[in-house]
């Protein structure tokens, strides 16, 4: 961020970092720099240090500097997706026969990416909640070299003490790792907290529009730093300008989306508690939440995630979301327009069977920022 940005607030920076007018008009955004290659000036001589765009494109660097200032970090990486950060992120920090402590409550994806692909080559992984450090402590094997955390988690909305969990890591020689995807570093940053990294579906509430897929990692360490920007390179999953350019867009705005999406939420999950039909509701904003002290205190609202179960079982889950009419019947989450979904039957549907399997009557809801007065009333009415 250029010195010239007096303010250091949150909402200064994720206009500002990395957004630099353009030299030549002076335009106010980045230019998209659709390229693939660069003319050199002579032989290995490097103008700004580009070369081709898989190594280095304007567009991304505009963004990555702009993930890291919003983290607190020394170093931001942008890639194709979330999916594609991660396996970046184990690829770098993991040999075979190395070991992992992944969260009872995490994406399907990520549980998948462990269950499917980082255990042929060798990895080994446990589980455990990762809400209780006594439960990940006894995880833990000397081979241990990432815990790995979700908080607030998918679908389940389970809180984790990032600031707790990082002394029980650091113990054990082992980093820290820390999906940020469900908060957005608007309402937390656990780089701030002691993790070590920090990872994003940039596809959610960074882009925050449903019109583009990224990932991200963001870490403090400069020599952690250096080294996956050598395996981003040599693996080539980066994200592209157009997809970089469309997150920068969407990150300008990501302090006034979440504060609205605090707001719906808030209010969806205590009209949900009052409701006949509905069992449990998971949302870390509520008092009766077992996370909510500790959500309170390293998260500055509470997001736009809810979850709930409902009576009549997993059939009547899935006819609350295909009568809804507000909220889109879709996967993903983060974007203005609120979602619903079946999380056993769509996003976790890899984790069946699992000790990550998720209640039958669940419904998670992404509450975006329309009225609120209709997202009620479709909710209503939906529930019958």
């Amino acid at each position: 961020m250029s010195d010239r940005h007096i303010s250091q607030h949150f909402e200064t920076v994720a206009i500002h970092a990395g957004n630099t007018a353009d030299p030549l008009t002076g335009a106010v955004v980045p230019p998209i720099y659709q390229v693939s290659t660069y003319k050199q000036d002579g032989v290995g001589g490097l103008r700004g240090g580009y070369e081709y765009s898989r190594s280095a494109n304007p567009t991304r660097t505009a963004l990555e500097e702009n993930l890291a200032a919003l983290e607190g970090g020394h170093r931001g990486l942008a890639f194709a997706s979330g999916l594609a950060a991660e396996d970046c992120l184990l690829r770098t920090l993991l040999s075979p026969g190395d070991h992992v402590v992944i969260p009872n409550d995490a994406y399907g994806g990520t549980f998948r990416l462990f269950a499917k692909v980082v255990s042929r080559w060798g990895v080994e992984w446990s589980v455990a909640d990762t809400s209780d450090p006594a439960a990940v402590r006894a995880a833990i094997t000397p081979k241990t070299k990432i815990v790995w955390v979700e908080t607030p988690s998918n679908p389940l909305l389970g809180i984790t003490d990032i600031a707790a969990l990082s002394h029980v890591a650091r113990e054990a020689g082992a980093r820290l790792v820390v999906d940020n995807t469900f908060a957005s570093p608007y309402l937390q940053q656990p780089l701030s907290l002691g993790a070590d990294v920090v990872v994003h579906s940039l596809t959610k509430y960074m882009g925050g529009h449903s019109d583009v897929v990224g990932g991200a990692l963001v870490v403090a360490d400069q020599a952690l730093g250096e080294e996956l920007a050598y395996h981003q390179n040599a693996m080539g999953a980066v994200a592209g300008p157009m997809d970089a350019w469309l997150v920068l867009r969407g990150i300008k705005t990501l302090a006034v989306r979440m504060d609205r999406h605090s707001e719906n939420a808030t209010k969806v999950a205590e009209m949900l508690t009052r409701h006949a039909r509905v069992t449990r509701v998971l949302y870390p904003g509520l008092p009766e939440h077992p996370g909510h002290e500790t959500a309170a205190k390293q998260m500055k609202s509470f997001g736009g995630m809810v979850s709930f179960q409902v009576e009549g079982g997993e059939e009547a889950a899935v006819e609350v979301c295909n009568r809804a009419k507000v909220f889109t019947l879709g996967e993903s989450l983060g974007g203005v327009e609120s979602l619903i979904e079946h999380p056993g039957r769509m996003t976790h549907a890899s984790v069946a069977g699992s000790l990550l399997e998720v209640p039958a009557d669940l419904v998670r809801l992404s509450v975006g920022i329309e009225n609120i007065d209709d997202l009620l009333e479709d909710l209503k009415q939906a529930l019958g």
